[in-house]
Order: structure tokens, then C-alpha cells, then sequence
């Protein structure tokens, strides 16, 4: 009988994790709005808001919707399933600042956000005003590239104000995640400083790199058309500060996806970060080609890691298109890799690497 009730503890003891890994998790969803005066010089509406979202593991019990990218009846790109509004599972939990890339939009990186949630963090998403899929395309969201940052910084503070979701911030385990312009935001969050005339210098000699090339999201700001604006009054006293500091107190770990406009950061610049960096990108990326994004930040960041993904190209860190999707935008669809492999990876990637970099 004494054998037996000391084995019984032991033997729901071992259990306890079997029983924990096998409960589903689920991730929750919110949406909010802050102000922020720089958004309305980028917005093509001049508002001076800024839409974030919020990513998070939920209780159990809620219930999970898909997420999805255009017409309820026609959707064009499959995020995935949240629970919206749905109340929020433990205490305070890992928080990371997300980033999306030229023309993209927090659902956009939805896959990504709401796995994260899955594996405990708290994840703040924005939409950069004038540079986002959802709204008109400006050439100030174009120019002004490292106000990027400051959104980012706007939506933290706006989620720690929050009465629901402040007390779960743990602004001690601070991370950033960034895809494409969002790995340049990224940087200048973890305290690397940006020379836009060295881009510009970089592009005039290298005009068919593919950063330097008009991209598909707007195909309209050519560099041309963004050195008229840069120039402009409206933009100049934006412009004067390009070079600011604006990285963001207490960010401890980095990661970034397929990261583009590198060349903006003088050698020195990335030398200086002190956080860990871990960079995944695709070998077949013609957007952000590696050899003058990827590979230059981490030959440079001192605890830098590099993952290159054989046959990925940069689009394949998208959300997955549907069928109709499929047809309508190929160049953003056709992939040589699954992009569900491709993600599988960056998830646990991701996973892994924060829960080392913010223990």
C-alpha cells in the first residue's frame, strides 16, 4: 500500500505533460487603433492612425474561425484560424513586435502570428500606413521607410495601455519578427541606424538589383518618382531625420524572414547590435537576393544565424493562396516548395530561437 501511494503521484506526474501536449491550443485574435502623428503624412487618407493586431494563446475552449485575405465569397490568401476577442490564456507571456513587408498587412503574416500565439507569446502586428495592402499605396510609405519603427513602437505602447492585454505584456522578453521591409524594420527596432544615400548610391550602381527595382505592390514608385518625393517639402523634415535612432528599449532577440534594403545599414551599423539574430531566407529570392541582403547581415551582426532555404523564393513567406489566387497572382503563388513546408520551418525556427534567446 505505501509502494503504492507514492507511485501513484509519481505516475500522474509523468502523465501531466502527455496530458498538456495532447490539449489543443488556440489562438486568440484582437484588433486595435492608436494614433500616431507620422501615420498621416504616409496614409493616402491622412489619417494619423495606426491599425494593429493582436495575436495570443487563448482559452481553452474558444473558438477558433478562419482567417482569410480578400472577398468573404472570393478569398484570395488562407491565413489560418483564430478565436476573435476570445479571452486570454496565463499571465504575462513573451511579447514580439511583427512586421510586414512592402505592401503587405499584419493578416498577411497571420500564418506566422498565430502559431507564434499557439507556442505562448503575445504578438503585436501592424499595418504600416501607406504601405499596406489594405489601404492606397503612397509614395511618403514608400520614402519613409524607418518610420517603420516608430509604428511598431506605437503599437507596444497602445497594447500596454490596454486594460485587457497590458497585463499580459512581459516587456522583459521582448522580441521583433520581420518579413522583407519588415527585416529592415526590424533592425532599426534592435538599435541599427539606417544612410538612405547609401541605398541610393548602392541602387544607382546596382539599378537591377531587386531591391532597386519598382516593386509589384506599387509599381508606380519607381526610384525616380520616390527621389522626387523624398525631396519634396511635405517630406523633407521626415527626411532630415531619417538617420535617428529608433530602436526600441528593451528588444533582446531578432528574427527576421527574406530581409530586404540591407544596403541601407552602413557595415558599422549592424556591427554594433549586441542581440542575437536569426535570419531565414529562401537561395531563390530575386526580390531580396541574399548575396546584398541576407548574407551581408550575417556576415556583419556579430550573433548572427543564417538559414537559407534551398528553392524558396521570397513571395513563399505569403500567407497560401487559394485556388483563385492561384490563377489571379501567380507570381505571389507559384512556389517550387510547398509553402506549407516552407512555413512548417519558420515556425519552428522562430519557436525555437525565441525560446533560447527570451528565457
Amino acid at each position: 500500500m505505501r509502494a503504492t501511494r507514492w507511485m501513484l503521484p509519481l505516475l500522474l506526474a509523468a502523465l501531466a505533460p502527455m496530458a498538456m501536449a495532447a490539449t489543443p491550443t488556440i489562438a486568440g485574435e484582437r484588433h486595435g487603433v492608436t494614433t500616431l502623428n507620422s501615420a498621416a503624412i504616409r496614409d493616402g487618407a491622412r489619417r494619423g492612425v495606426l491599425r494593429f493586431t493582436v495575436w495570443y494563446p487563448a482559452m481553452p475552449g474558444s473558438e477558433e474561425t478562419p482567417l482569410t485575405i480578400g472577398p468573404p465569397d472570393a478569398p484570395l490568401f488562407e491565413v489560418g484560424r483564430a478565436a476573435k476577442d476570445a479571452p486570454i490564456a496565463g499571465g504575462r507571456l513573451p511579447t514580439l513586435l511583427l512586421s510586414h513587408g512592402n505592401g503587405g498587412t499584419a493578416r498577411m503574416m497571420g500564418w506566422l502570428g498565430t502559431a507564434l500565439a499557439r507556442a505562448g507569446y503575445l504578438v503585436i502586428a501592424v499595418d504600416h500606413p501607406g504601405n499596406n495592402g489594405a489601404d492606397e499605396m503612397t509614395l511618403a510609405g514608400s520614402v519613409l521607410t524607418w518610420l517603420r519603427a516608430d509604428d511598431l513602437k506605437a503599437a507596444l505602447a497602445a497594447v500596454q495601455a490596454d486594460p485587457q492585454l497590458g497585463p499580459h505584456v512581459d516587456a522583459s522578453r521582448l522580441g521583433v519578427v520581420g518579413y522583407s521591409a519588415g527585416g529592415f524594420t526590424a533592425l532599426l527596432s534592435a538599435g541599427a541606424r539606417p544612410d538612405m544615400t547609401r541605398l541610393l548610391a548602392f541602387c544607382q550602381a546596382h539599378p537591377d538589383d531587386g531591391v532597386c527595382r519598382p516593386q509589384q505592390e506599387a509599381a508606380a514608385h519607381t526610384m525616380a518618382a520616390r527621389l522626387a518625393a523624398a525631396a519634396s517639402p511635405q517630406l523633407q523634415p521626415y527626411v532630415q531625420h531619417a538617420q535617428d535612432d529608433r530602436s526600441i528599449a528593451g528588444v533582446r532577440a531578432v528574427f527576421v524572414l527574406a530581409p530586404a534594403i540591407v544596403q541601407a545599414f552602413a557595415p558599422e551599423q549592424l556591427k554594433v547590435l549586441r542581440q542575437p539574430v536569426m535570419i531565414v531566407l529562401g537561395s531563390a529570392d530575386e526580390v531580396a537576393p541574399p548575396v546584398t541582403n541576407g548574407d551581408v547581415a550575417a556576415a556583419l551582426i556579430p550573433k548572427a544565424t543564417l538559414h537559407a532555404l534551398p528553392g524558396v523564393g521570397h513571395y513563399d513567406f505569403l500567407s497560401a493562396c487559394t485556388p483563385l489566387a492561384d490563377e489571379r497572382l501567380q507570381a505571389l503563388c507559384m512556389t517550387a516548395v510547398p509553402k506549407e513546408q516552407t512555413h512548417a520551418v519558420a515556425v519552428e525556427d522562430a519557436v525555437r530561437f525565441f525560446g533560447e534567446a527570451l528565457r
